[in-house]
């Protein structure tokens, strides 16, 4: 939730919110948006992925169906990067966010036509979210390696996605994309797609 939506507890409800967060029951994620931790856990000692924390903050500020996690963030949802990157990417439909810091971590926001994005809704730890595809975020990956500044994390991503896509779903992606490099024609070749 955003601070806006909690102004209904009184004139001071800034401090009703701080003394939640002091007592466990609210964690803020970032500047004006809080979340309460799953399953009655105590928000001092437990903190959600960087990655699904990223997500929530923009779909916090931008509005359910507004943010998709993309890039290093959906690759390390679908389990292609192993370890934690400090960095991660969500697509937003406004131009010009900035960076922004939570925990050691960095959430990049990515300006795209959110309606040209490959997305299904999952679930997280803090309720459905919306993630690229594994084909899409290939392809994302492929396009973008150095998005969200983690080069090597991504090459890593790209590789372990491989064996996880749908060819005829990636080729079919890939025939719709306004533009392809040749890191995407490579791995189509490969996989025995055209293009």
């Amino acid at each position: 939730m955003r601070y806006q939506n909690a102004r209904g507890l009184g004139s001071n409800s800034w401090r009703v919110l701080d003394e939640l967060v002091d007592q466990g029951a609210l964690m803020r994620l970032a500047r004006g948006v809080y979340t309460a931790p799953p399953d009655g856990r105590d928000a001092r000692t437990w903190s959600p992925s960087l990655e699904i924390a990223g997500l929530a903050v923009a779909t916090a500020r931008h509005g359910k169906g507004n943010a998709i996690l993309m890039g290093l963030g959906a690759a390390r949802f679908w389990g292609a990067i192993p370890r934690a990157v400090r960095s991660t990417v969500v697509a937003v439909p406004v131009a010009g966010r900035r960076p922004l810091e939570i925990g050691t971590g960095t959430v990049h926001f990515a300006h795209r036509e959110l309606e040209r994005l490959e997305a299904v809704s999952e679930g997280t730890e803090l309720g459905c979210g919306l993630i690229t595809t594994r084909e899409q975020t290939l392809y994302d990956l492929l396009m973008r390696p150095a998005q969200g500044g983690a080069a090597a994390a991504a090459a890593e991503g790209a590789r372990n996605l491989l064996p996880q896509i749908d060819d005829s779903e990636f080729e079919d992606l890939v025939s719709t994309a306004p533009r392809v490099n040749d890191e995407v024609r490579k791995v189509l070749k490969a996989r025995g797609g055209t293009s």
